[in-house]
């Protein structure tokens, strides 16, 4: 198997100047509105390397075997478009749109592709062709000759692949942090050694797909099928998955959330060491650190852990109401149905944390004043946090940020969000009666 890059490097493509873009885009625009004089732009093996086509819409354009080594595409609307075979290499296609683009055998290696859409997308293998002088194409030495998808190392923060067709392909050492792929289609793809921290890989089709040494922290997997693939040191601490994913034996080699026994202390001890470290200021006692362990389950009502560890923590269905958690760090935490009601959670940290039906009526989270008298405060930092169908009901949740936070269906009923950032934050089917949204950002 071959990559665009490798294969076609050799082949001779016509270089296109700025301004030659620029007029055919000119003409491709009058096309798309169906004007004039407006024909469709075609950059079959042309070689538009360096160039800037950020903000223009070429929906349908044909990009086929075209050489975009590090061009400017940021914005750029691709909906529809052939790329086929395209050498794409530390391309930036930051916020473009590629809504089912053909991208078969293209070579995305080092491409900056954060919050671009790429909903149905096609990533599958291509095969290699030769253009003759008659602009026909055939294959090479009438050889099938495979042309692999390559990703890798790209950076993908964000982008949403949903449904997207990525089977076979190179995508190693890719920064998906966030990306959003539900029902994609990663059949035998290689994910080695990838960041997918935070990702939604609900109803993904993994099967056979390599995950070696990826991160999948805090990472939704509900739904998706991992049947012969490979996970041995994959980070799955935090991660979302079903009661018969877990059981699965392709799991066997993967890093998961560790059991309570791990800690080697009693809860009572854990949380005496934790109150005298408070009290001392860190000079005596011990920091609660529960990261990366199960408590599903557990009962730490009224404890008092405030700046407590729980990164990556697995509470599913734990009662920690009225708990102290002021400036506790709880990110990328699976906290499904957790209850919080009542809680301190002034300044938290709850970035990416999954609080699906959590019960959070009348929990405090509020700033903290850092020091008295100068006006600073530390936000609780929902940033990212999924909160569906969450009960809020009267909770204080002032200048608190939940940028790009999933609130759909959330009860909000009498919440204070004065001040609050809501910026990207997905409020669908939220109930809002009585609450106060006074200064609140991002509506």
């Amino acid at each position: 198997m071959a990559s665009a890059s490798s294969e076609t490097n050799d082949i001779q493509r016509a270089k296109l100047s700025q301004q030659e873009l620029n007029a055919l885009t000119v003409r491709h625009r009058a096309f798309l509105k169906r004007q004039p004089g407006g024909t469709r732009a075609i950059f079959k093996m042309r070689d538009l390397s360096h160039l800037d086509l950020s903000g223009l819409d070429l929906t349908d354009a044909d990009f086929s075997g075209a050489k975009l080594y590090s061009a400017r595409l940021l914005g750029c609307n691709l909906s529809g478009a052939d790329l086929y075979g395209t050498d794409l290499r530390l391309a930036n296609l930051t916020g473009a749109t590629l809504r089912k683009t053909d991208l078969r055998g293209s070579c995305l290696r080092g491409a900056i592709l954060n919050e671009a859409m790429m909903i149905d997308a096609d990533l599958r293998d291509g095969m290699l062709m030769h253009m003759g002088a008659s602009g026909t194409m055939s294959s090479v030495n009438n050889e099938a000759v495979k042309l692999t998808t390559e990703m890798t190392c790209a950076i993908m923060r964000g982008t949403n692949l949903s449904r997207a067709r990525v089977s076979n392909a190179f995508v190693m050492q890719t920064d998906m942090t966030d990306a959003i792929m539900r029902g994609a289609k990663f059949i035998r793809a290689n994910l080695t050694n990838s960041d997918l921290t935070g990702a939604d890989l609900q109803d993904a089709d993994l099967t056979g797909a390599n995950l070696s040494g990826a991160r999948l922290t805090g990472a939704i997997l509900s739904g998706a099928l991992l049947e012969k693939s490979q996970m041995r040191n994959a980070i799955l601490v935090g991660a979302i998955l079903d009661d018969a994913q877990r059981r699965s034996p392709e799991l066997a080699g993967a890093v998961m959330a560790k059991g309570f026994e791990a800690l080697a202390r009693g809860m009572p001890k854990i949380a005496a060491d934790h109150a005298s470290w408070m009290d001392s200021g860190g000079k005596e006692g011990c920091r609660a650190d529960f990261g990366g362990h199960d408590l599903s389950g557990f009962d730490l009502h009224g404890l008092n852990l405030s700046a407590a560890l729980l990164q990556g923590v697995t509470l599913v269905k734990a009662n920690l109401s009225a708990t102290q958690l002021a400036m506790a760090d709880m990110s990328l935490g699976d906290l499904r149905h957790i209850n919080l009601s009542n809680a301190d959670l002034r300044g938290v940290n709850l970035e990416r944390a999954t609080l699906t039906g959590a019960d959070l009526r009348g929990a405090k989270l509020n700033p903290v004043l850092i020091q008295s008298g100068s006006g600073h405060v530390w936000r609780a930092n929902m940033h990212r946090a999924r909160l569906e169908g969450a009960n809020l009901q009267q909770a204080d949740l002032r200048k608190v940020n939940l940028t790009d936070a999933n609130l759909s269906r959330a009860d909000l009923s009498g919440a204070d969000l004065r001040e609050a950032i809501l910026v990207g934050t997905d409020l669908s089917g939220a109930r809002l009666e009585g609450a106060d949204l006074t200064g609140a950002t991002g509506l």
